[in-house]
């Protein structure tokens, strides 16, 4: 398109024909081979055979391209040299793994001894100087043939003992964890494999997925997890949300599978950053059980807010009832609508519907004459509260949060004016939301509508659970495991 050449700049009109002789006779990957080739020879030529070279040096050099038997040749020198890496690359890395047994160390290790007229294209004087040191080698170890066989005996009689305690931590883990299976190591060295075995069932699982439920695999993958740190020894280990899933028992059976047994069977002493939503692990280890855990544990608390993390230390101190919660907040230097919230949430968690638990629910629904939910309606409505019945509850929470009136306090939260400088004032999400709340806004997203009233009401969770007289609660497998105690114990 041009007399120009696009590399150089100068005029090529003159070169032109040329060129396109060139383009025409000679194909790029052709070309883009031959120079590999070439490449090969000026850094390995040393390692191949006189003759090897010589061909090779002739196939650089055809002015049609390869033919077929060029590039039989070709392959198979290429057969050679990955054949010739491999026994080399598994003479590197041979290990006690490599002889089982019963069979003779000696007489296995004369078997990786190389032998070159087996590779005839590689058959030059700097292989074969390699070669025989390798070998050399390998005599020398064999004359120690005893020796090492004891000690790939000791090693083999260590790894059966290790890999019988692994399965039995690991049966003894899903027992007490209440999952219905067992584990089996069976096969030698490399060979070796875990097997599945339900325990009502004699024969192993063929197919995790299609047995274990998504919380079972998850625990295997745990305590699998677990086993690959003790063997890579890495220097941080994360767990990223690993047991919220779980229920309670489960929880707390992962825990001391990872961290409550021997420091050279289980995470103990390593260090470990778990990540959670979940506060039960925290209970557990900072407060309920710490010394279980030999008191190891450090967790703290982290927020991100406005493109910043904060992170703040979680004490033993800091874990506490909700009902403590809300009488700290109530003697405390906080507003008095605050207090008035908390004191109400209070009474929810001792479940007190008493005179000053109905005085708090009329002033929060901002009523002037207050009703009393404790009577049936009348037509659909409350009767109203008792005027001394009113008094004893005012007088009741007024005992609590000193400056206590009902009147004061309903034109302060029914007065957004009022309102809004308190709620701008509150230095924590979930003290602004139980005041947002008295705004009386309408919340058109459903899922943050409900969140907002579960937090401003209490929260199922902490005062509710099924009645054990009941409903059978504990599980089955603790159970059985309480009377087989009994049983050892002679009783």
């Amino acid at each position: 398109m041009s007399v120009c050449c696009p590399f150089c700049s100068t005029n090529s009109e003159d070169k032109k024909e040329q060129i396109e002789k060139v383009s025409k006779e000679y194909d790029k990957n052709i070309i883009k081979n031959l120079v590999a080739i070439i490449n090969v020879i000026d850094k390995l030529g040393i390692y191949f055979s006189e003759d090897s070279k010589e061909k090779l040096i002739t196939i650089t050099n055809l002015p049609n391209g390869l033919e077929e038997e060029h590039e039989q040749f070709l392959s198979n020198m290429k057969k050679q040299i990955d054949l010739l890496v491999g026994k080399l690359g598994h003479l590197k890395e041979l290990s006690g793994f490599d002889f089982k047994s019963g069979e003779k160390v000696g007489e296995k290790l004369s078997e990786y001894k190389l032998d070159l007229q087996f590779f005839a294209e590689l058959n030059s004087e700097k292989t074969k100087d390699a070669i025989e040191q390798i070998n050399e080698s390998i005599e020398s170890v064999a004359t120690q043939a005893g020796v090492l066989q004891g000690k790939i005996s000791i090693q083999r009689s260590k790894m059966q003992k290790l890999i019988k305690k692994h399965q039995n931590d690991i049966n003894s883990f899903l027992a007490y964890a209440g999952f219905k299976y067992l584990v089996e190591i069976i096969g030698e060295d490399d060979k070796a494999q875990l097997k599945l075995l339900h325990i009502e069932h004699d024969q192993h699982l063929s197919g995790g997925n299609q047995h274990l439920s998504f919380g079972e695999r998850n625990a295997f993958a745990i305590v699998l997890f677990m086993y690959e740190c003790l063997a890579k020894k890495p220097n941080l280990i994360v767990l990223d949300d690993p047991i919220s899933s779980f229920d309670k028992n489960k929880k707390y059976a992962i825990l001391e599978m990872l961290f409550r047994r021997h420091s050279s069977v289980c995470l103990k002493g390593e260090t470990v950053l778990m990540l959670t939503h979940d506060v039960e692990p925290i209970i557990d280890t900072v407060k309920s059980v710490a010394s279980q855990f030999n008191n190891q544990v450090k967790a703290t608390y982290l927020q991100f807010s406005s493109g910043n993390i904060t992170e703040e230390n979680i004490t033993k101190e800091d874990i506490k009832s909700f009902s403590q919660i809300c009488q700290d907040v109530m003697a405390s230097n906080s507003e008095n609508i605050v207090k008035l919230i908390y004191l109400r949430r209070y009474f929810e968690i001792i479940d007190e519907k008493g005179d000053a638990y109905q005085v708090l629910s009329n002033l929060f629904h901002k009523r002037d004459k207050a009703i009393d939910s404790r009577h049936e309606p009348i037509e659909g409505e409350y009767p109203e509260m008792e005027q001394n019945k009113f008094q004893d509850g005012c007088i009741t929470i007024e005992s609590k949060i000193q400056g206590f009136d009902y009147l004061n306090i309903l034109e302060q939260i029914t007065n957004h004016q009022n309102l809004k400088p308190l709620y701008d004032a509150c230095l924590n999400g979930y003290e602004k939301l139980q005041l947002f709340r008295l705004f009386d806004l309408d919340v058109e997203n459903s899922v943050i509508r409900k969140f907002i009233n579960e937090t401003y009401h209490i929260e199922n969770e902490y005062i509710c659970q099924l009645d054990p007289a009941q409903f059978d609660i504990i599980p089955e497998y603790v159970r059985l495991e309480c009377d087989k105690t009994l049983v050892d114990a002679g009783l």
